[in-house]
C-alpha cells in the first residue's frame, strides 16, 4: 500500500485532538473551550465483503460512530486494500492510525514468541478453549509484552474460523500430506505447524493463492470454510479435508502510540465496541451456515472428507519440540497453557 497523505493527516488529527498538544488546542483551552476534532482510523483485513469478519468490521464502525456521537470514525477496508498484515504492522510501529486484523502467530514474529502457541495445531479443542485463553492472566501478560513492543490489541474475541484444508489431490490421512506444497500465512509458527505434518509449507499472499493453485505453485490452501469458498479456490482445488487443525480466534491491533493519544473515553469506546462487534460477528457463524457451505462445495464438485482428528493430532506432536520454536519459548510454556485449558474445561 502507498503511504498516503491522508494517513499523515489522520494521525495529526488523532494526536492534536486527543493528546492536548498543538497551538490551536492550547488557545482553545485557555479560553475555556475544547476544540471538537474528529478522530479517523482505518481498519484493514484480507477478508472479502460478505464474509462474517467484514460484516463485523462494518458493525464496529457503526457502533463507534454511534457511541462517539460522530467524533470518531472507523473506515473499513476489506480485501487487503490497505495492504497485508506485515506491512500494516510496520506502519503502526511508525505511528500510522491504522488498525489491522492479526493472528497471534504474527505477534510471535514481533518479539512475543509465547503468544504464537495459541495457533498451534490441534491445541484448542473448542471455542470455549479460546475464550478460556483470552480471559487468562497468561494472555494478559502476553498482551502487556506486546504493548512494550509498540502494539496495542484492541479486541481478541473474534472468531476467524476452524482452519481446514483444500487441496488438488485427496488428503485422508497424515501420510497424504507428506511432501505436499501447502500455502500458509507468512509467519514462522504456521510454517512449522505444517512442517510437523510433513508438508512443504509455502508462504503466499492470500490474494495470489488462486493463481498459485492454478499454476501448481502450491497444491493446497488452509483456511476457514468461509475464506476458502469466497476465494473461489474450489474452482481449482477439488478436495476438502475437514481437519479443523486450528480453532482460529483473531485480534485487532493498532499502534500503542496512537492508542495512547486518544482520550480515556475514546479508548473505552474503541475497546467496548470492538468486543461488541466481535460478538455480533461470532453470531454469524453457526452449524447451519457451515453445513450450507459444505453443500455449496459439494455442488461445485468438491470431494469432502471427514478425517481422523486423533491421527492428525498425533502426527503434529513434533511441533511442540521443534528447537526453532522451543528455544524462543518461555520454559514450561506448553505445560502452563495446557493447565489453563484443562482447568477451563473442568469448570464448564
Amino acid at each position: 500500500m502507498k503511504r498516503s497523505l491522508f494517513l499523515g493527516l489522520a494521525l495529526s488529527v488523532a494526536l492534536l485532538g486527543c493528546s492536548g498538544k498543538g497551538a490551536d488546542k492550547d488557545a482553545a483551552n485557555k479560553s475555556g473551550e475544547v476544540a471538537a476534532t474528529k478522530v479517523v482510523l482505518q481498519v484493514g483485513a484480507e477478508a472479502n465483503p460478505g464474509e462474517p469478519q467484514v460484516e463485523g468490521m462494518n458493525k464496529w464502525a457503526e457502533l463507534v460512530k454511534e457511541r462517539s456521537n460522530g467524533t470518531m470514525e472507523l473506515q473499513v477496508f476489506p480485501s487487503s486494500q490497505l495492504g497485508y498484515k506485515a506491512a500494516l504492522i510496520d506502519q503502526m510501529l511508525v505511528g500510522d492510525p491504522v488498525i489491522s486484523v492479526c493472528d497471534a502467530a504474527y505477534y510471535a514474529d514481533r518479539g512475543v514468541p509465547d503468544l504464537g502457541i495459541v495457533m498451534a495445531p490441534f491445541l484448542l479443542k473448542s471455542w470455549d478453549d479460546a475464550w478460556t485463553i483470552i480471559n487468562s492472566d497468561w494472555y494478559a501478560e502476553q498482551l502487556k509484552k506486546l504493548e512494550d513492543k509498540g502494539l496495542k490489541v484492541i479486541t481478541s474475541n473474534w472468531i476467524y474460523g476452524e482452519r481446514n484444508l483444500l487441496t488438488t489431490k485427496p488428503v485422508k490421512n497424515p501420510e497424504d500430506l507428506v511432501g505436499m506444497k501447502i500455502r500458509v500465512p507468512n509467519n514462522v509458527l504456521q510454517l512449522k505447524g505444517f512442517e510437523a505434518l510433513g508438508a512443504v509449507p509455502t508462504p503466499t499472499d492470500l490474494s495470489e493463492v488462486y493463481t498459485a493453485l492454478q499454476q501448481k505453485v502450491v497444491e493446497g490452501v488452509e483456511n476457514p470454510l468461509t475464506v476458502l469458498y469466497n476465494g473461489r479456490f474450489y474452482e481449482v482445488a477439488k478436495y476438502l479435508a475437514l481437519t479443523s487443525h486450528v480453532k482460529n480466534f483473531t485480534t485487532f491491533v493498532m499502534s500503542k502510540q496512537v492508542f495512547d493519544s486518544l482520550t480515556p473515553e475514546q479508548q473505552k469506546i474503541l475497546i467496548e465496541t470492538g468486543n461488541e462487534a466481535g460478538e455480533y460477528q461470532n453470531a454469524l457463524f453457526s452449524d447451519e451456515v457451515n453445513q450450507e457451505l459444505l453443500e455449496k462445495f459439494k455442488a461445485a464438485g468438491v470431494e469432502v472428507t471427514e478425517i481422523d482428528q486423533d491421527a492428525f493430532a498425533e502426527a503434529a506432536k513434533g511441533f511442540y519440540s521443534m528447537p526453532e520454536l522451543t528455544k524462543k519459548w518461555s520454559p514450561g510454556l506448553y505445560e502452563r497453557v495446557s493447565t489453563i485449558l484443562e482447568e477451563g474445561r473442568k469448570s464448564k
